[in-house]
């Protein structure tokens, strides 16, 4: 009797926390997230793929990941330090870990390691508009 109640606790609790998981990613989407994986360390060749959700905060990308039990963003990038210095398809079993249709972006901040962004066409087209779209006067910066 005992050992079906802690069962039963467990799956409960199991329960709960995928429906805060769902709804959480639910209201995300809702808010303007994009769904973006990220590779930070990409010159390790065991760095993995970590799913989760981007969003633009003004002059800020923010990424939340799915499975986290962090209420703020778990990275955040500064438009102004974000450079985008390569483009690829994803290769090899990437494919499965990334977003459908995805597009691999090799992006570098001044001060930090080199991350990959993986994102889906659409999203692809809004990272690189929000990029672009710097304030007047200044100069984005972008590799050649």
């Amino acid at each position: 009797m005992e050992i079906a109640l802690v069962v039963l606790v467990v799956l409960l609790g199991l329960a709960v926390l995928a429906f805060w998981y769902s709804l959480r990613w639910v209201r995300m989407r809702r808010n303007g997230g994009v769904s973006v994986a990220l590779r930070w360390d990409p010159d390790n060749t065991r760095a993995g793929w970590h799913l989760g959700m981007g969003r633009y905060e003004g002059e800020v990308f923010a990424w939340y990941r799915v499975w986290g039990l962090r209420s703020g963003p778990d990275r955040v990038f500064e438009r102004e330090m974000l450079m985008i210095a390569d483009r690829r398809d994803p290769v090899g079993t990437e494919a499965y870990a990334v977003p459908s249709d995805a597009t691999v972006l090799r992006c570098e901040s001044a001060g930090q390691k080199p991350i990959e962004i993986a994102m889906g066409p659409d999203a692809l087209t809004g990272f690189l508009s929000w990029l672009e779209s710097a304030p007047p006067g200044r100069q984005v910066p972008r590799a050649s």
